[in-house]
Parts: C-alpha cells; sequence; structure tokens
C-alpha cells in the first residue's frame, strides 16, 4: 500500500501522522517529498529505512496524541549517532494530518502556531527548505517537495502479462494508465473502453509517456503500435516473437510509419523466461533504466 492510500482510508476513523523528508545534504537514504503515513497500527511508505524511519516512525505514534494540525521539523545527520554510515543529514517534517485534499497537486505549504495550511502553488515562487540553518519557524512557507518524476505508463491488455505488470507497479517511479476492451477482464484499476478508444488513446500519448501493448489480438496490437508511433511517446513496447517483430516493421514501412521507437520483444536482454511473472519483471526493470529527468524534461 503506497502512503497516500493508508491516509486517505484511515482519515476518517482514526488519526493518521505523516513523515516527509523537506531536504537532504550529502548522501542520504531517501531524497525529499519521501514520505510515510503512520496509524496506531499500520505505516505505508518509507523514508529509506534504518535507524532514522524507526526513530521517526515512534515520534509520529507520539504525535498521534496530539491535536489535529501539530508538527515539528527535526535535523538528523546520519552518522555514528543513528548508527547509518551515509553520512548525509536529512530534515525531517513530522505532523498529524489534518485531511488529504492537496495529496495530488504542488502545494504551498505554511506552518502555522495552530497547523499546516496548504494551498494550491499555481505559479506563484516559494522558498524551498534548506538542509541545514535555523530550523523553520510559524510561517515560513515552501513548495511542498515532491518524491521525484514518475514515467506515466500506457498499459494496453488485461491479460496475464498485462495483470502481473500491473500487480507490481506500486512502489516504482511510475504512474499507470490500464486499458481493455473486453468487458469480462475487468480488474481494479483497468479502464474498459472500445477499440477505436483505445487507439485514440494510444495516439494521444505525450512525449513523457511510455506504451506497452501485449492484448489478446494481432490486429489489435498493430493498431495501437501505429497509433503510438505516430504520437510523441518516448517508448513504445509490443510483446511477441521475432516473426510478430518483422511482420509489423514490414506493415509499418509500407505505411509510412517510423517504426524507430518499436521495441519488440520486451524485456532486458538475457531475461528469457516466458512465465507471466518474468515478464513483467523484466519489462518494468527495462522500463526503470529509462531516464526519468529527461522524460520530464521532453514533456515540458
Amino acid at each position: 500500500m503506497i502512503w497516500q492510500d493508508l491516509a486517505r482510508q484511515a482519515l476518517p476513523r482514526e488519526p493518521v501522522a505523516l513523515i516527509s523528508v523537506l531536504a537532504t545534504e550529502g548522501s542520504a537514504p531517501r531524497g525529499p517529498g519521501a514520505r510515510m503515513a503512520v496509524t496506531a497500527g499500520a505505516m505505508a511508505g518509507t523514508i529509506g529505512g534504518g535507524r532514522l524511519e524507526h526513530q521517526l516512525v515512534a515520534q509520529a505514534r507520539a504525535i498521534l496524541a496530539h491535536p489535529v494540525g501539530s508538527w515539528r521539523v527535526q535535523d538528523y545527520p546520519l552518522g555514528p549517532l543513528l548508527g547509518q554510515c551515509c553520512g548525509g543529514r536529512v530534515r525531517v517534517m513530522v505532523e498529524r494530518l489534518s485531511d488529504a485534499a492537496w495529496f495530488d497537486a504542488p502545494t504551498l505549504t505554511i506552518l502555522r502556531e495552530g497547523g499546516v495550511e496548504r494551498r494550491a502553488l499555481g505559479d506563484r515562487p516559494a522558498m524551498a527548505i534548506p538542509a541545514r540553518g535555523p530550523l523553520p519557524a510559524p510561517g515560513f512557507a515552501f513548495a511542498e517537495p515532491q518524491d521525484g518524476p514518475r514515467l506515466p505508463l500506457m498499459l494496453f491488455g488485461a491479460g496475464h502479462v498485462g495483470r502481473a505488470i500491473a500487480g507490481r507497479v506500486e512502489g516504482l517511479p511510475l504512474s499507470l494508465g490500464w486499458y481493455d476492451c473486453r468487458p469480462d477482464y475487468d480488474a481494479p484499476g483497468v479502464v474498459i473502453a472500445p477499440e477505436a478508444e483505445l487507439v485514440e488513446c494510444a495516439a494521444s500519448a505525450g512525449g513523457d509517456h511510455a506504451v506497452l501493448i501485449l492484448t489478446h489480438d494481432h490486429g489489435l496490437d498493430y493498431r495501437l503500435v501505429a497509433a503510438a508511433l505516430r504520437s510523441r511517446a518516448r517508448f513504445v513496447g509490443l510483446i511477441g516473437s521475432a516473426t510478430k517483430r518483422s511482420r509489423f516493421l514490414a506493415r509499418l514501412r509500407g505505411e509510412g510509419v517510423d517504426a524507430s521507437r518499436l521495441t519488440c520483444p520486451i524485456g532486458l536482454p538475457g531475461i528469457t523466461g516466458k512465465e507471466p511473472d518474468t515478464i513483467a519483471i523484466a519489462v518494468l526493470a527495462q522500463l526503470l533504466t529509462l531516464p526519468l529527468a529527461a522524460s520530464m524534461e521532453q514533456a515540458a
């Protein structure tokens, strides 16, 4: 479970604390934006494990007894004091959450005497949190740090391999959109739509998107591949054999479609197993080799 899910589910019925890495310096287990949601009996997310995480989970559970909106910012050198050899330092905020409305948008955060105020960031400049120096005091405003960029992934196909891939996305720097046209292949997270709408969806892929195509039908696969290659998608992957690849390439050339971005077969070279779980791990590892920073620059 990701930290947002735990927080959203728990907030209506019990206190929830949030641990946020605000800034780091030198070597640290996680960067700014790493978070954990903590309740009396559960936690989700990670700020890197080890003694630091153990100590902060204890502080988060202690703040559950304080009023909603209570917060504290603390610095931790990652040296002998915590038994961690990273050598860097982290600045962390622990708060008792008041709501989950701000989770999915860039946020201007203002520390107040009685709580944490969050507003839509918009185009307003906001100070970043420094990793050392005086701790932020009430009235300090900063841009809520994000936990790194995520690669938008369009996954077409909810069969065995599609489900194996989708089942392993949680916790990875990927943002999944999952599609199929078969009503009986409905599953949590799958968008069921007519074939024509799936093709339109593939054609709309932006320059930051990866597209994976592994449907039940070679004809639909081809239409999706052609649409994705005509889009700005930075990665277009197709499940299939060398024979399928050759046939698709010949047809694409005949239609004047540039197939230089087509990856088929998919998955890291050297992983040859054909079990759905093996394919899923090989494909996700391949996607993780795509440079996320470059992806986000292209999108901008």
